[in-house]
């Protein structure tokens, strides 16, 4: 049974910084994608960052590109998102979800519908 369980959220002035990490079960971790999304109180859920274990490869949304860093531990089978220098549009709830590596996983890593299997997310607040 494919499980994600996310953890690591708060409450952070801005300028701060918080690792939210994505704790996974049930199947081989090599074989898949993580991607983390964020969802702010009627928006849109959008992607923020993607990595695929296999090699490595990771993605970033414009709006995080250089605050934020994605990376995976295998032997804990968690994948963690360093947030530094937040600002409070990084407000929302933040999501992991995977899918075992298709052609969607690397050309599509911020679509919602290329994952298979989500969490139930995170809070992050950031106040001014």
């Amino acid at each position: 049974q494919v499980q994600l369980v996310e953890s690591g959220g708060g409450s952070v002035q801005a300028g701060g910084s918080l690792r939210l990490s994505c704790a996974t079960s049930g199947f081989r971790l090599g074989y898949y994608t993580i991607g983390w999304f964020r969802q702010a109180p009627g928006k849109e859920r959008e992607g923020v960052s993607s990595i695929t274990i296999t090699d490595g490869t990771a993605t970033y949304a414009s709006s995080v590109l250089g605050r934020f860093t994605i990376s995976a531990d295998r032997a804990k089978n968690t994948v963690y998102l360093q947030m530094n220098s937040l600002r409070p549009e990084d407000s929302a709830v933040y999501l992991c979800a995977t899918v075992r590596n298709t052609i969607a996983s690397i050309t599509s890593p911020f679509n919602r519908r290329t994952y298979d299997y989500w969490g139930q997310g995170t809070q992050v607040t950031v106040s001014s």
